[in-house]
């Protein structure tokens, strides 16, 4: 396997490594990464999260067992264990899905690491498409505002969200960037705003409900979000957050932009209401854990609802950021994701 190195992947010399994401800001330490259920762990535990990063890092883990000698047997049912890891994330159904056919092959085992290594590439090609034409819709001087983490972190490249205002700033547009401490795994304070130092990037971190203020101060002028799957009609899942984030920008009449590559479209999800939506421990509500330890400030046995994600129809959405360009409401209701995902799928064949 080729040497490969993303901001929370690499691989050297056919060996894998995941940066421990639940570590940062503060401590940057990598994860050898040899077993299925040690991804599995890796994945649930959100050392490494993100939906592209997490497809990717789950098709190295394979590609890597079968340089291991692995039967294709016992790499077919790895890839279900794998599958079953986050259920939200439509990315790691896709990339497992290519990486089933890849092992179908004769030389299963070369053909699987081609694969794994094709989809980090393509991942690669495919943020920077979307920063490119995310950037051109940012202004010089904007106030942006973003939630979760969407950089490098959680993808093999640039980032979505994130990788379009990493690049409006290196334009030369001198944006001002508010980041969501998002709640509650605080990714954006934890993750977001480390990427940012890196990146010098200028932010400001807030807390989830300081956004409808700032919006009505008209001090936000454009947000852009991830997704981790996007419906057929356009709805879209994302961080749990992001719904009231649209609402409040629909209302104060600010452009809100979704960013996410092609393959992160779902055909199989008519609308919103299809995707399932992944249930989260109780002890993330009920207090904080970190390099520092954990923290409870709420009672032990508290009753929690902790949906990890949220869904925005597609009505609140002023655009689609894609890897293949930026579609309105209209060119959405023409039937234009469809047409996307099909060629992706047939691609893929």
């Amino acid at each position: 396997m080729k040497n490969l190195l993303a901001l929370s992947l690499k691989t050297v010399q056919g060996e894998l490594y995941v940066l421990d994401q639940t570590l940062l800001p503060h401590q940057q330490h990598w994860v050898h990464c040899t077993t299925v259920m040690q991804m599995v762990t890796l994945i649930q535990r959100l050392q490494l999260r993100g939906a592209p990063a997490i497809g990717i890092g789950a098709s190295l883990l394979l590609a890597y067992r079968a340089t291991q000698g692995d039967s294709r047997e016992q790499l077919l049912q790895a890839a279900e264990i794998l599958r079953a890891a986050r259920p939200t994330a439509v990315n790691l159904m896709n990339n497992l899905d290519a990486m089933i056919r890849a092992l179908q092959q004769a030389d299963f085992a070369d053909a699987a690491v081609a694969c794994a290594e094709a989809l980090f590439a393509e991942d690669v090609a495919l943020c920077q498409r979307m920063a490119e034409h995310g950037a051109a819709l940012v202004q010089p001087k904007e106030r942006l505002l973003t939630h979760c983490n969407t950089g490098g972190l959680a993808t093999a490249g640039v980032g979505t969200a994130l990788g379009v205002i990493s690049l409006a700033q290196q334009q030369g547009k001198t944006i001002q960037l508010w980041v969501d401490e998002t709640r509650p795994l605080l990714q954006g304070g934890r993750l977001t705003a480390w990427e940012c130092q890196q990146l010098g990037i200028p932010f400001q971190l807030i807390c989830d409900n300081m956004a409808g203020m700032l919006m009505a101060r008209g001090e936000v002028d454009r947000l852009f979000v991830g997704a981790d799957r996007i419906a057929a009609n356009g709805d879209f899942a994302n961080k749990v957050g992001t719904y009231s984030l649209a609402v409040l920008a629909h209302y104060h009449n600010i452009p809100f932009y979704v960013v996410a590559p092609h393959t992160t479209i779902d055909l199989s999800c008519p609308d919103g209401s299809a995707i399932p939506i992944e249930q989260r421990a109780a002890d993330e509500v009920r207090g904080v854990r970190g390099a520092f330890g954990q923290t409870l400030w709420a009672p032990e046995q508290a009753p929690v609802f902790n949906p990890a994600f949220d869904v925005t129809p597609a009505c609140l959405v002023s655009g689609w950021v894609l890897d293949t360009g930026v579609y309105s409401q209209a060119d959405i209701q023409t039937g234009i994701l469809q047409q996307f995902a099909s060629k992706s799928q047939q691609a893929m064949v």
